[in-house]
């Protein structure tokens, strides 16, 4: 780990400019820099490079932030492996924190499995172009699928050769231990001992990670007589560097496509990444044959939102579009599906069309999931109870959505394919939210437990899509980003002589959990907790702190907030004058006007929750089959709302409680 004085040494040597210059050509635009964005298309230059504040930003497609989030999001490093690549720059000594016995040993258990499999994916290269089996056999199954030598290269492919035992003697009279050839599964001991390749007579896929380190393999096996009929597959088995479920075959590859372009191609095998990389599309990655995970999804989500499932027509490209879709749909994703024609698969279509061609072909005939499933559970179906059940499963769909607006969207496009009422689709809805929601937190007036990241996916990414749907939560959290270090003039016990010194971050953090609220936005709510905790130290300055946040997704949202133009302002003035007392005065008065903004601005806040509140409840009480008892707790818990609603009315001045 980097030692906290190493960070800030980091940190303060990094140079916007200097770093931003490596990768995009800046001119000079009075104060500031100017250039064509990387991470989107551009004609004319929208991405800005300020000196003065340290950061950059792209007012087209709102990425930027400063010299680390910059690293981590051009580069698709973590936290400390983009303050590693500035401390190379900057020519400056990582000091790392002592680590403990155990820390030291897994450490080293770690970073020597990832050499083996470095090793290997060389020797296994290497077999593949100077052996003569390799040439014979790997090289010709290639060719078969007319992979080009850049390809080749760009995926590491290799061979193992026939023989099971020349890997291991090789790899230990190189000096590589047995004991991490193992436990990568590189190979494994037979009865006898001996240690025996795992892939031995097969053409190799190497896994490699975000980071670029291999993690993995996927070995084929090639029938000797046919030279690549038979289609057999093995992956290395789990191991401390390597989960299945947790990687995505050519992510490394894919991953600055997948930004540039803001989608993803979903496809299933190696050979369809490989071939719609040599077409020209290489915003694409495979599951592999297994159903999706949240962790690949969340992989995903780091570089977009939008997923496109490329599979091929027939029963088992169908089955496999089905896979993990809710799962998908949970976390927010954008989902969009396409089937091929029949006879064809991602790499056979890659094969015979250009990149230009594909696309085209993607954008005309994709479609969006629920018409999708509408499509393929309801053609010609015509028993009441197939097709009660297949509504029931869009619409459970459709409930996995977290934003409001596409899901309403969906809803009334399914209400008009399947000729049912739109309001009989609703009440399914809702009990499919209901039940999902009860099984994740509890709920009750003014004192909901504060939600944790820990919940159900579905719970999290409804969380994570109202960042866009809350204004007034956004207004808090920009207040915190900019004044949050502030003082507020506080009265203790009515007397107005007597004063205690808050920062707006503890005041908006103790108001809350006053009545036990959290912000419904997780981000945000870590924005105000952690301004709160940090508010005691004497150099806090919120902004600063949350720009240079090791969280990428709190950086960015730091700067995408601080950037926009809300009418709150972002410094304090000072006092126009030199008279002690009267800039005392001045002083108290500004301070008491910031107090004043804040109390409304929460005011506000309570007001949306209460509105959410009291719309949750009619829904409820509106739902048939209510019993009596449920019903008059609902309609008591919706007068006592309406009641805190007049009264919130009444203090922000208008007249809402009719």
């Amino acid at each position: 780990m980097i030692d906290r004085q190493t960070v800030e040494r980091i940190k303060a040597a990094a140079n916007i400019v200097d770093v931003v210059s490596e990768f995009v050509t800046l001119r000079k635009s009075g104060a500031n820099f100017k250039g064509l964005c990387p991470f989107h298309n551009e004609r004319t230059p929208s991405f800005f490079v300020s000196p003065a504040r340290g950061t950059c930003h792209c007012f087209g497609c709102g990425k930027g932030g400063t010299p680390v989030s910059f690293i981590m999001e051009h580069e698709q490093m973590t936290y400390p492996e983009a303050l590693r690549w500035l401390a190379r720059k900057y020519n400056i000594e990582i000091q790392e924190r002592e680590l403990t016995d155990e820390e030291r040993r897994e450490q080293s258990e770690r970073e020597s499995m990832f050499i083996v499999n470095e090793w290997a994916a060389k020797y296994f290269a290497d077999n593949l172009h100077s052996h003569p089996d390799g040439q014979a056999i790997g090289m010709q199954y290639f060719r078969s699928r007319g992979f080009r030598d850049d390809i080749i290269e760009k995926f590491q492919l290799g061979f193992s050769l026939n023989d099971r035992l020349a890997l291991a003697k090789t790899a230990v009279k190189q000096g590589y231990k047995e004991e991490f050839l193992e436990k990568t599964g590189i190979c494994y001991k037979n009865d006898r001992g001996q240690m025996i390749d795992r892939y031995a007579g097969r053409v190799i896929f190497p896994w490699i990670g975000v980071s670029g380190k291999v993690v993995g393999f996927g070995g084929r096996k090639l029938d000797a007589a046919t030279k690549g009929v038979v289609q057999k597959y093995v992956n290395s088995p789990d191991s401390d560097i390597y989960h299945k479920d947790h990687e995505l075959y050519g992510i490394f590859q894919a991953k600055r496509a997948i930004t540039k372009e803001d989608c993803v191609y979903m496809v299933e095998g190696y050979t369809d990444v490989i071939s719609m990389h040599q077409c020209g599309i290489e915003n694409v990655v495979a599951n592999s044959g297994t159903a999706l995970s949240v962790h690949q999804i969340h992989i995903l989500h780091r570089f977009t939102s939008n997923i496109v499932l490329l599979y091929d027509g027939d029963a088992a490209g169908i089955h496999a579009a089905l896979r993990g879709t809710d799962m998908l749909l949970a976390e927010g994703m954008n989902l969009k599906v396409m089937l091929l024609p029949d006879g064809d698969d991602p790499d056979s279509f890659a094969r015979k069309h250009t990149a230009e061609d594909f696309r085209n072909y993607i954008e005309a005939h994709q479609t969006d999931f629920i018409q999708f499933k509408t499509d393929l559970l309801l053609r010609n179906e015509r028993d009441p109870l197939k097709r009660s059940e297949a509504i029931s499963s869009i619409i459970e769909s459709i409930s996995m959505v977290p934003n409001p607006v596409l899901r309403d969207a969906y809803l009334h496009d399914c209400a008009q394919r399947v000729g049912i009422k739109e309001s009989t689709l609703v009440n399914q809805l809702n009990t499919f939210v209901r039940n999902r929601r009860a099984s994740n937190q509890q709920s009750s007036p003014l004192s909901q437990e504060p939600t944790t990241t820990s919940q159900a996916a579905a719970n999290a990414a409804l969380l994570r899509a109202q960042q866009a749907d809350n204004k007034v939560e956004s207004l808090l959290a920009k207040l915190i980003l900019q004044r949050g270090d502030e003082l507020l003039l506080m009265d203790v016990e009515g007397e107005t002589e007597k004063t205690h010194d808050y920062t707006v971050a503890e005041y908006v953090k103790g108001n809350l959990q006053a009545d036990n609220l959290t912000l419904t936005n997780p981000l945000y709510q870590r924005i105000i907790d952690e301004a709160a905790a940090e508010s005691a130290k004497p150099d806090f300055r919120s902004e600063q702190y949350f720009l240079n946040h090791e969280d990428i997704n709190i950086s960015q949202l730091a700067m995408q907030l601080t950037t926009e133009h809300y009418q709150l302002q972002t410094t304090a003035q000072q006092p126009a004058t030199e008279d002690p007392e009267e800039q005392q005065r001045q002083l108290k008065a500004q301070r008491a006007k910031l107090l004043a903004e804040v109390d409304h601005l929460l005011l506000d806040f309570r007001k949306e929750y209460v509105d959410r509140r009291l719309k949750e409840l009619m829904d409820d009480i509106r739902q048939p089959g209510l019993d009596d008892v449920t019903k008059r707790q609902k309609l008591a818990e919706y007068q006592q709302m309406q009641t805190i609603k007049n009264a919130i009315a009444q203090q922000l001045g208008n007249n809402l409680g009719v």
